[in-house]
């Protein structure tokens, strides 16, 4: 019940911090305007965040998180793009149902450099995660294969060339059907068995 109760109140400020943050901007809110809006104490806020930016990056974190968790339910018979897929279809669709809370708030980060700095940040952190969870699905050491972080660095690629596009287009494109359009140029390469196979250096 605690833990629950301190997961709720985490989100309702990290809810509040980024409607607020894609609202004003970043630079515009204080910590004092966000436990207003999240009607918590500042007390309660900096027992969960250090700072306001802490909201984001957490708020990425989570998001890395939750990609390595639905890459590990995938079946493992199932080939690596759909897989990846996927995985990053995940956060996209929530982008386009949500889209008049997400947009703001992905705009934010993608046009604000100290949070870009920190997304992509965040980013080498789960192409890591990505990457050994692909070496365990497809029995790979991921310490002399390539493929893993490859593919890990691929399906990344895709997910924030869809997310800028998406943002630039103030929403108006499908971004489900973005990331569809990304996977199908991808596939290929990540579905190749030659890329796949770990090949020591001929000798000379």
């Amino acid at each position: 019940m605690a833990e629950r109760k301190r997961q709720l109140v985490s989100n309702e400020l990290t809810e509040a911090a980024l409607q607020l943050l894609a609202l004003k901007g970043f630079d515009a809110v204080t910590v004092d305007e966000i436990v207003t809006a999240a009607g918590v104490s500042k007390r309660t806020f900096f027992r969960y965040f250090a700072s306001k930016e802490d909201v984001v990056v957490q708020f990425l974190a989570d998001m890395g998180a939750d990609m390595c968790a639905e890459l590990a339910a995938r079946p493992v018979e199932e080939r690596p793009s759909a897989a990846l897929l996927h995985v990053v279809s995940v956060p996209i669709a929530a982008c386009g149902v949500h889209s008049d809370r997400a947009l703001p708030v992905v705009q934010l980060i993608l046009r604000t450099p100290a949070l870009r700095a920190r997304f992509l940040e965040r980013q080498a952190q789960w192409r890591d995660d990505l990457s050994a969870g692909l070496a365990r699905r497809l029995g790979l050491d991921p310490g002399s294969d390539l493929y893993p972080q490859l593919a890990a660095g691929m399906a990344l690629t895709a997910f924030d060339a869809v997310l800028q596009r998406w943002s630039d287009s103030e929403g108006a494109e499908d971004s489900a059907e973005l990331i569809e359009r990304a996977f199908a140029v991808i596939a290929p390469g990540l579905d190749s068995v030659e890329q796949r196979t770990s090949r020591a250096p001929a000798s000379q």
